[in-house]
């Protein structure tokens, strides 16, 4: 699918009169805040109200990770307020007379921040991404029916490795924790979110 095919979709939902809520899932290194990112901005220069919340900013603070034992698999399911996302999701459906605010996360101190990204009621498409976006179970459960459409990004199993190998190192790893956490944790968490692509509306292959 080409890019162009991609930003007439995500416009039919963000120019129809009413906020709608579009999803981009995937695993760890596949594209999805670049393409959440790119969306946003070409959609805002064609005149469109859009705004961009990640799923990201709902991960735990490091000081409960390591509270709860969890910090060794920071990005897991579990890692992340997930009830949290779902109960801004619903609000960001149903209160459009004012702003609403969601956090953020900070690769560059690996903490989330509260009340980063003012959606505000002008706002007809709210992208959202994030890698459990489809998973059926638990809290998680309840995002996919809050979603208008939902993506699944798919790329090559050694670029997405690679480029999430030097995302870690870019951060701050070394090559060796690097490959260590891509290969490992995030590994772990990738083969479970290839398990929910099939509740996608569409699979977009990525080059």
């Amino acid at each position: 699918m080409h890019w162009d095919d991609l930003l007439d979709r995500a416009a039919r939902l963000a120019n129809d009169g009413t906020r709608r809520i579009l999803g981009i899932a995937g695993p760890p290194g596949a594209g999805k805040s670049t393409v959440a990112a790119r969306l946003g901005a070409a959609l805002t220069d064609a005149g469109a109200a859009v705004t961009v919340v990640p799923m990201d900013g709902f991960h735990l603070a490091d000081a409960e990770l390591h509270r709860l034992g969890r910090h060794a698999r920071k990005g897991a399911p579990d890692t992340f307020d997930g009830a949290g996302f779902v109960a801004l999701l619903r609000r960001l459906r149903s209160e459009t007379d004012g702003v609403v605010y969601a956090p953020v996360f900070r690769r560059e101190i690996e903490e989330p921040i509260a009340g980063a990204i003012p959606v505000p009621p002008e706002t007809r498409l709210v992208i959202t991404e994030g890698n459990y976006l489809l998973v059926p179970d638990g809290v998680w459960g309840g995002v996919r029916g809050l979603l208008d459409e939902a993506w699944f990004l798919a790329l090559d199993e050694a670029e997405r490795l690679r480029r999430l190998v030097a995302r870690h190192m870019a951060f701050g790893r070394d090559e060796a924790e690097a490959r260590e956490r891509a290969l490992g944790s995030d590994q772990a968490n990738a083969e479970l979110i290839a398990t929910t692509r099939g509740r996608a509306d569409l699979i977009v292959p990525l080059t």
